[in-house]
């Protein structure tokens, strides 16, 4: 672990937080394709903790296909029922990282009821 990309994640969270700016954010989701597992785990662990706040980044990254696995996993953590269907679409995707990734997320949101 690379102690300057986390204190960059810790910064980053804090002006995400702080002033809202979306560019932020990005760093977050950024981030979760870091080949350091720390580094991906803390990101995605800021993600998680902030709920709802995090989901229009996590809709973006849905569009781009940014680090797919992890995004899908994070909005199963989130529990909100709004991402099923997208959940349930990605369990077909060509990538059988990104499927099997939707088909976890999917057992959490159910775990979630």
């Amino acid at each position: 672990m690379k102690l300057g990309q986390v204190a960059w994640l810790f910064l980053c969270r804090a002006a995400w937080r702080g002033t809202g700016a979306r560019s932020a954010g990005r760093v977050l989701i950024r981030s979760l394709g870091s080949p350091d597992d720390s580094v991906r785990v803390i990101a995605g662990m800021f993600l998680v903790r902030a709920g709802k706040r995090a989901e229009p980044l996590l809709e973006e990254a849905l569009l781009r296909r940014e680090n797919l696995p992890m995004v899908l996993s994070i909005l199963g953590d989130l529990g909100s029922r709004q991402y099923e269907v997208d959940l349930r679409e990605f369990t077909s995707d060509r990538d059988p990282q990104v499927a099997e990734a939707a088909q976890n997320a999917l057992r959490v949101l159910a775990a979630h009821r």
